[in-house]
C-alpha cells in the first residue's frame, strides 16, 4: 500500500519537472547545459591553481616594481597541446610591436578612417578612459583595432559591451597581439576580423586573493567562467571556445588558429583593413 502511495506522489513531480522545462526551448536548454560542463570544467581547474602558480615562477615575476609591468606577460609561450587539438602553428615569430610598449597601460588614437586604435595593457579604468573617448569622438569611430596582451578581466568585459553598443567593428591586424581578456573585446564588434598572421590567445584567469583558499579559489574560478560564457554567448561567440582558456596555465597561451576562430565565430570574415 505504502508502495502504491509512493508511486501515486512520483507522478505529479514527474508533471510538475516535464511543465517547468517546457518553458524553455530546447536551444537554450542546450546552451546552459555547455555553461555548466564549463563550471564543472572551472571547478577541477581551480583545485589545482596553487599548484599551477608555483609551477610558473609565482603569481608575479620579480625583476619589475611597477604593479602594471608586473602583471602583464608579453607574448608567454604557448601551451603545450596533443593530439586533435594541438596547434598548427606558434604566432609570436609574426608579432612586430615593442613589447615594452605593450606593457603600457592601454591608450585609444583615432586614426584615419574611424579606426581607433587601441595599444596597450588593460589596466583598471581602462573602460572608463575608452567611454570618455567615444564620448568626446564616438561620432567618427567605426572601428576599434585591437593590440594588447589583456589585462583587467572587468575593464575588458566593460569595453566590450560598449563596442557592441555603439555598433562598432573590431580587428587585430597582422602583427598585432590580442590575447588572455583582450579576445573578449574582439568578440564585442559588429563585425570581427583578425589578420592570418595576429596572434590571438587565451589563458585561464584567477583572483590573486584567493590563492590561500583552495575552496575559495574554486568558487571563484566557476564564477569567473560562467561569466565569460555568458558573455561570449551573448556576444555570438560559441562559449566553447573558453574550453581551451581552461586548459591552459596562466602564465601561457592557446594561441587561436585562423580556422579555430572561424570555428568559434571569434571572427566573422578576413581582414580587409591595411596590413601594418
Amino acid at each position: 500500500m505504502s508502495d502504491h502511495l509512493a508511486s501515486l506522489d512520483e507522478k505529479p513531480q514527474r508533471g510538475l519537472l516535464m511543465r517547468y522545462f517546457s518553458r524553455f526551448d530546447d536551444g537554450k536548454l542546450m546552451r546552459w547545459a555547455f555553461v555548466g560542463v564549463l563550471i564543472g570544467s572551472a571547478a577541477v581547474l581551480g583545485m589545482d591553481l596553487r599548484e599551477m602558480v608555483d609551477r610558473n615562477g609565482g603569481l608575479w615575476p620579480a625583476e619589475s616594481a611597477d604593479p602594471m609591468k608586473r602583471s602583464v606577460t608579453v607574448l608567454p609561450p604557448a601551451v603545450e597541446t596533443h593530439g586533435a587539438r594541438e596547434q598548427s602553428a606558434d604566432p609570436r615569430r609574426f608579432v612586430r610591436t615593442d613589447r615594452d610598449a605593450l606593457r603600457d597601460p592601454i591608450s585609444f588614437t583615432l586614426k584615419a578612417g574611424g579606426v581607433l586604435a587601441a595599444n596597450g595593457a588593460i589596466d583598471q579604468g581602462a573602460a572608463a578612459r575608452f567611454e570618455s573617448e567615444l564620448e568626446a569622438r564616438g561620432e567618427y569611430v567605426t572601428h576599434v583595432a585591437l593590440n594588447s596582451p589583456g589585462g583587467s578581466l572587468e575593464d575588458a568585459m566593460a569595453i566590450s559591451r560598449l563596442v557592441r553598443e555603439r555598433n562598432l567593428a573590431t580587428s587585430v591586424a597582422d602583427g598585432a597581439i590580442c590575447a588572455s581578456s583582450c579576445p573578449l573585446i574582439l568578440a564585442g564588434g559588429v563585425e570581427r576580423q583578425a589578420g592570418d598572421r595576429a596572434a590571438i590567445g587565451v589563458h585561464q584567469f584567477y583572483a590573486a586573493e584567493e590563492m590561500n583558499n583552495p575552496a575559495q579559489a574554486m568558487a571563484g574560478a566557476q564564477i569567473i567562467t560562467a561569466r565569460i560564457s555568458r558573455h561570449l554567448d551573448e556576444m555570438g561567440v560559441d562559449p566553447a571556445l573558453w574550453l581551451h582558456a581552461l586548459d591552459t596555465p596562466p602564465r601561457a597561451l592557446y594561441y587561436l588558429t585562423p580556422e579555430q576562430m572561424k570555428d568559434y565565430r571569434l571572427v566573422t570574415g578576413p581582414l580587409k583593413l591595411a596590413r601594418n
